[in-house]
C-alpha cells in the first residue's frame, strides 16, 4: 500500500510581511528604552549642590529617591540652568533648604507619552499574533508534525496499489475470521445490494485475540480486497498532555474519513482509549483526557453512518474484557471477531507463506515444523523462518536447511546458546542427571508430547540445560492424569538429584514454580479435587490473551484455605513420589544416558529415541 501525503506550502510573500512586522515591533520596543538626548540633565557632585544652596543660588529643587533636580537662580551665559545630583543620606537637607528659601517638593510622576502608551498596548499583541500565525501556517505545511498540530489526527492513510496490496491470500491460519470479514468487503464493494433489502451492516468490527495473531494484517487485507482507503492509527496516539486534544483528533479523523468514503478506519490497541469508565477508582464519571476521547469516539460512531459512502471502523485489542460497555453495544462495535492462535493446519499454511520469501532446500519438511510449534502465533512463525534464514546466512549457505529451522525453534523457545558460560565439572554432572531425569519421566508419562532433545549447553538468561518436548498431536483438553504427568515430569530433575547426589540444588526453582501453578489450577480452577469437589476457588483475573497473571483466591474460610493448601501439597507430593519411583526403577538407564550426554553435551533424534525406549514403568505406577 502507498502512503499519501499532502504538500501545502505557505506563501513566501506573506512570510516576508510577517518578518517585517516582527522587526518593526522589535525596533519600536528597543527605541522606547533608549535614552532621549533632549531630556538629559547634567549631573554634579552633591557637595557642589550644598555649596550652591549655602550661597543662595538655588531657586527650587525636586527631590526623588534616585536624584535631586534643581534650578539655579543666577546662571552664567552658556551654562545650564537645571542640574541634577545623586542624593545621599542627609537628614538636615530639608532644614537647610528651608533656611535658604529654596522651594522644594517631590518630583511629579513622569507621564509616558502617547506613543509610548500606544506601543506598550499594541506591539506585544501584534508580535504574539504574528508569531502564532507563523507557527500555525508552519503546522499546516508539516501536516501532523507541525508545532500546533496536536489537535490534528495522526492517522496514516494507505491507498491500496497493485504492488504492495495485501489481500486475504496473504493471511492464513484464521479462516473463520476471514469469512466474517468477507461480508464487510462485500458491503464496501456493493453497498446498494444491502441497502435495497433494508439490511444494516455493522458500523464497527472488533478484532480480539493474542498478540501476533494477525489482527492488523487482517484489517489491511480487508482494505486491499475492497480497494478502499485505509486509515490506521493507534489508540495511544489520541491521548495527549492537553485535555481535549484526543477528542479533537477523533473529530478530525472522522472528518477526513468522510471525505474519502467509502473507506476503513483501523484503531489498533483500542483499550488505550476505550477502557471502562467505571474502572478508575471504582466510580463512574470524571473529566480526564481519556474519558473525553472515549466520549467523542462514541458520538462519532453514532453519527457518521452513510448508506452511499460507508465508513467501517475496525479495531483491535488484546484486552476486550476491559472495554467500556458503551463501545460494545449494538450500533457501535456490535461484532467481535476472534483472531486466535492457529491450529496445526493453520501453522502449515502460515509457514508456506513465509517460506516463499526465503530459499529453502527441497528436503525441508514444513509439516514437522508446524507440528513442533504448537502455540505459536503468526508473528512467532514469521520470526522463526527469519531466524532460520539468519542462521543459514551466518553459516555461508545459500539455502535454509531443516536443521536451521529446528535450531530456530530452540532459539525462540529456550533462548540463545551461552557457550561462553563454562560450568564446573561437578555442576555439569548435576545438570546432566537433572535433565536426564526430566527426559525419562517425561517419556513414560501420558500426554501428546515426546522428548525430542536433551542438552546441557546453557541457553537464555538462566537455563543451564534443557529438555525439549515436542507435541505429537494437536490437543485442546488435558485430563487429570495428563496434568499429574506434567507435574511428575517437572519434578523429575529434582528427583534425579536426590537419588544420585542425596541433595538438591537451586536448579529446580523454575520447575517447582510451574509444578505448583499446575497443582493450584487443578484444585482451584478445574475442580479436580475429590475432597473439595467441583468448585472454582480462584478468580479468573487478568487478560485471557495476555497471560492473565496470578488468579487470586476467592474469599474463603480459613478451613477451606487450609484444605486447598493441603490438596495442592498432596498433588505435588504424589507426583514427586512417582518421579522418584520411576527413576529408582530405571537407575542404570539414568546413569548411562547421563554419561553419554556428559561426553556429547547434546542427544537428540533417533539416538535419544533408542535410549529412552528401554525405560519401563515400575509395577504399581500408572502411566
Amino acid at each position: 500500500m502507498a502512503i499519501r501525503q499532502d504538500d501545502n506550502r505557505p506563501s513566501r510573500r506573506f512570510g516576508l510581511i510577517n518578518l517585517l512586522l516582527i522587526g518593526f515591533g522589535v525596533l519600536l520596543l528597543v527605541s522606547n528604552f533608549l535614552p532621549n538626548p533632549a531630556t538629559q540633565v547634567p549631573r554634579v557632585p552633591y557637595s557642589l549642590f550644598i555649596d550652591q544652596v549655602n550661597s543662595d543660588n538655588v531657586k527650587r529643587a525636586y527631590i526623588t529617591q534616585d536624584q535631586i533636580r534643581y534650578e539655579l537662580s543666577t546662571v552664567e551665559e552658556g551654562a545650564p540652568s537645571v542640574l541634577a545630583t545623586t542624593p545621599i543620606f542627609d537628614m538636615d537637607l530639608p532644614q537647610r533648604l528651608e533656611q535658604h528659601g529654596v522651594e522644594f517638593a517631590a518630583a511629579p510622576p513622569k507621564r509616558p507619552s502617547f506613543i509610548t502608551t500606544a506601543l506598550s498596548w499594541v506591539v506585544p499583541p501584534l508580535i504574539f499574533i504574528v508569531v502564532l500565525q507563523f507557527f500555525a501556517r508552519r503546522s499546516g505545511m508539516g501536516g501532523a508534525q507541525g508545532a500546533l498540530s496536536f489537535t490534528k489526527s495522526k492517522a496514516k492513510v494507505y491507498v491500496p496499489d497493485e504492488e504492495s496490496r495485501v489481500t486475504f491470500a496473504d493471511v492464513a491460519g484464521v479462516d473463520e475470521a476471514k469469512t466474517e470479514l468477507a461480508e464487510i468487503v462485500d458491503f464496501l464493494k456493493t453497498p446498494e445490494r444491502y441497502a435495497a433489502i433494508g439490511a444494516r451492516i455493522p458500523k464497527g468490527v472488533l478484532l480480539v485475540g493474542p498478540p501476533g495473531t494477525g489482527k492488523t494484517l487482517l484489517s489491511k487485507a480487508v482494505a486491499g480486497e475492497a480497494g478502499v482507503p485505509f486509515f490506521i492509527i493507534s489508540g495511544s496516539e489520541f491521548v495527549e498532555l492537553f485535555v481535549g486534544a484526543g477528542a479533537a483528533r477523533v473529530r478530525d479523523l472522522f472528518e477526513e474519513a468522510k471525505k474519502k468514503a467509502p473507506c476503513i478506519i483501523f484503531i489498533d490497541e483500542l483499550d488505550a482509549i476505550g477502557k471502562s469508565r467505571a474502572g478508575s477508582m471504582g466510580v463512574v464519571g470524571g473529566n480526564d483526557e481519556r474519558e473525553q476521547t472515549l466520549n467523542q469516539l462514541l458520538t462519532e460512531m453514532d453519527g457518521f453512518a452513510s448508506k452511499d459512502k460507508p465508513v467501517i471502523v475496525l479495531a483491535a485489542t488484546n484486552q476486550p474484557e476491559t472495554l467500556d460497555a458503551a463501545l460494545l453495544r449494538p450500533g457501535r462495535f456490535d461484532r467481535q471477531v476472534l483472531v486466535d492462535r492457529p491450529d496445526l493446519s493453520g501453522r502449515k499454511m502460515i509457514l508456506d507463506i513465509y517460506a516463499k520469501k526465503v530459499k529453502l532446500e527441497q528436503a525441508v519438511d514444513l509439516d514437522k515444523i508446524a507440528q513442533a510449534t504448537s502455540g505459536f502465533a503468526g508473528a512467532d512463525l514469521a520470526n522463526l523462518v527469519n531466524e532460520a534464514a539468519l542462521l543459514a546466512a551466518r553459516a555461508y549457505r545459500t539455502q535454509v536447511a531443516q536443521g536451521d529451522l529446528n535450531e530456530a525453534i530452540e532459539r525462540v523457545v529456550a533462548g540463545l546458546e551461552k557457550k561462553s558460560r563454562v560450568l564446573q565439572d561437578d555442576e555439569k554432572k548435576v545438570v546432566a542427571f537433572h535433565e536426564v531425569g526430566h527426559a525419562i519421566v517425561g517419556h513414560l508419562m501420558p500426554g501428546g508430547s515426546k522428548v525430542a532433545k536433551i542438552s546441557i549447553v546453557p541457553r537464555g538468561m538462566s537455563a543451564l540445560g534443557y529438555t525439549l518436548q515436542l507435541p505429537t498431536e494437536e490437543r485442546f483438553l488435558n485430563s487429570k492424569e495428563d496434568l499429574e504427568g506434567q507435574i511428575a515430569t517437572l519434578l523429575g530433575g529434582r528427583s534425579a538429584e536426590e537419588i544420585v547426589f542425596g541433595e538438591v540444588t537451586t536448579g529446580a526453582a523454575n520447575d517447582l514454580q510451574r509444578a505448583t501453578d499446575i497443582a493450584e489450577q487443578m484444585v482451584g480452577t478445574y475442580g479436580m479435587s475429590e475432597t473439595l469437589g467441583p468448585l472454582a476457588y480462584d478468580k479468573q483475573g487478568g487478560s485471557r490473551f495476555l497471560g492473565g497473571g496470578n488468579n487470586p483466591r476467592r474469599v474463603v474460610s480459613d478451613a477451606t484455605a487450609q484444605a486447598i493448601d493441603k490438596e495442592v501439597r498432596g498433588l505435588v507430593d504424589q507426583a514427586h513420589n512417582k518421579a522418584l519411583t520411576i527413576l529408582r526403577h530405571n537407575r542404570e538407564l539414568l546413569e548411562s544416558i547421563s554419561q553419554k550426554i556428559l561426553e556429547k553435551e547434546v542427544i537428540e533424534g533417533d539416538d535419544l529415541k533408542d535410549l529412552l525406549a528401554s525405560s519401563t514403568l515400575p509395577e504399581g505406577v500408572a502411566a
